[in-house]
């Protein structure tokens, strides 16, 4: 524990990305390979499961460490995080632990879950008493579920290459499905990680999907980018990105997160396809008209392990295939993405009675003013906007240039003046701040004008006006409700979001996807702040 805790500090006291991969290389370096598989795990971005709830953490710190219950939440409400709290207040221990990693979430973490309070409560005073400050952070963050590090992917896949001899490229392949909750992590599972590469990696491939290939954003004018013909042209569907892969009479379903759902989508689990082949694409829920439906309907499908029959019918499932990674067992990836498209049509034509499968279409256009005119239909047609992806573009692993590149051409998002009415403080470096805030639309239908809150957003402010806000809300504050504040409405900010649905769980009976700060409207009063009803026109459009 006492090697991954000082890793972790050191990965999350500097910005600079040559420390960090200096810091990743020598820890796996060093590491046993129990452990090493452990951080793999958390590094790469495998989310630890909750084994204690966070009030008997709470509980059990302030009984450990002598506190009164409300001298420990000042300074929780300074700090503005649980782990870094307890870290700091618990008293010094009167042991060393030599533990390592894998045997902390192994034999001491894991059967806490489900276990008596009472016992929970001794086995925390045990902990706490062989870790230093660094260790009970760390251990905090893995029993609370909280675990988060600032470090990608990629640099984790770079300092392995590197400690290994092993290119990078087959490393990311090797490390698909590695985040995925329902396989514990294993040594010889890390020794296989980083083994030479041999020709028996594809063989021992079994449901493991690809990396996926990501678009980098499009923030220039798209005649930039030389000639159309170059270029070939889809639609940005809102949906769930996913690989469907098919290897020895079996599908695999992987989100783009690496999640395996393949048991949340039977219809297309169910699909019949021939052995070794491997689609990327899009999950979206298709009534059967000429648009996909809103996200909010795949979000029930989502988040459902087990479907029933009714769900199945009332919110079919396709998938609507963009890409072929691999046929007949052969990886098509260093193929050029015309190539690729072409073989793509081809298998998708032979497979007759699929409606749960579709060939994502191609855009044709004459000119890039025609293409943009195209774009204009993106609302209307339940699309962000359009892919621009270079014909000779092989697909890639992550967001690199390297090979080819895949634009994503989005339209404007929605947005609405809104008015500032709750303010909470943030977390690590801004605990001290304000800056997690509610804004509320006039709602006149009742006759009263008043303020509903609609949306919560915290991004899209700089540090500059994040501090001036803050003054703000303190000059300003009604009521405080523990760490938030109700202010006097005087603020007003224009607020951006991809999609608007009707929500019964919402005040306002709207939900909006992906909301943020646009910037901050000085030019209006709160008076001239958007209404519900606006929000319900923009819905029933």
């Amino acid at each position: 524990m006492r090697e991954f805790a000082r890793l972790y500090a050191e990965l999350d006291e500097t910005t600079s990305t040559s420390r960090k991969l200096a810091a990743l290389q020598g820890y796996f370096a060093s590491a046993a390979p129990a452990d090493a598989a452990w951080a793999v795990y958390f590094l790469a971005g495998g989310k630890p499961r909750q084994a204690v709830p966070t009030k008997l953490l709470r509980q059990c710190a302030i009984e450990y460490s002598g506190l009164d219950e409300w001298l420990f939440d000042e300074c929780y409400h300074v700090v503005g995080d649980l782990a870094e709290t307890i870290a700091h207040i618990l008293p010094p221990p009167r042991h060393q632990s030599e533990i390592g990693l894998a045997d902390w979430i192994e034999l001491a973490i894991a059967p806490l879950r489900g276990t008596a309070p009472e016992a929970i409560r001794a086995a925390l005073f045990l902990f706490w008493d062989q870790l230093d400050a660094r260790e009970r952070f760390l251990l905090t963050k893995l029993i609370g579920g909280g675990f988060r590090v600032g470090v990608s992917r990629l640099l984790v896949t770079r300092a392995l290459s590197a400690v290994a001899g092993v290119d990078s490229k087959v490393l990311a392949q090797r490390l698909m499905g590695w985040t995925d909750g329902s396989v514990s992590p294993t040594p010889a599972g890390f020794l296989q990680l980083i083994a030479a590469h041999s020709e028996d990696d594809t063989a021992q491939r079994g449901g493991q999907p690809y990396p996926f290939f990501l678009a980098n954003p499009l923030e220039r004018e798209p005649a930039t980018l030389g000639e159309l013909s170059d270029w070939q042209v889809e639609w940005k569907y809102d949906g769930m990105r996913a690989q469907l892969v098919s290897r020895g009479g079996q599908n695999w379903l992987w989100s783009r997160g690496e999640d395996l759902i393949t048991e949340r989508f039977p219809e297309l689990a169910a699909l019949r396809l021939p052995d070794g082949v491997v689609l990327d694409g899009e999950i979206l829920v298709w009534h059967g008209g000429a648009a996909p439906a809103p996200f909010a309907d795949l979000q029930k499908r989502m988040g459902r392990k087990q479907v029933s029959a009714r769900l199945l019918g009332e919110l079919p499932a396709v998938m609507l295939a963009y890409d072929l990674l691999e046929y007949e067992g052969r990886d098509l990836r260093p193929l050029p993405q015309s190539e690729r498209r072409r073989m793509l049509e081809q298998f998708i034509g032979r497979q007759p009675g699929t409606p749960q499968l579709r060939l994502a279409p191609v855009i044709v256009a004459d000119s890039w003013e025609q293409l943009a005119r195209i774009r204009g239909e993106s609302r209307e047609r339940g699309v962000e906007g359009m892919m621009l992806k270079a014909r000779d573009a092989q697909y890639g692993v992550g967001r690199t240039k390297s090979g080819g590149t895949w634009w994503k051409w989005k339209i404007d998002p929605y947005s609405v003046d809104a008015v500032l009415i709750y303010a909470q403080s943030g977390h690590g470096r801004r605990a001290a701040l304000y800056t997690d805030y509610t804004f509320a639309v006039w709602d006149d239908d009742d006759g009263e004008r008043k303020l509903v809150p609609f949306a919560k957003a915290y991004s899209g402010l700089s540090d500059a006006e994040i501090a001036q806000v803050d003054r703000a809300i303190r000059k300003t504050t009604i009521e405080k409700f523990g760490p938030v504040r109700s202010v006097t409405p005087s603020m007003v900010f224009e607020i951006g979001f991809e999609g608007i649905a009707s929500s019964p769980r919402h005040k306002s009976g709207i939900a909006v996807r992906f909301p943020r700060i646009l910037r901050r409207r000085e030019d209006k009063s709160v008076e001239e702040a958007d209404t519900l009803a606006a929000l319900k026109t923009l819905l029933a459009s």
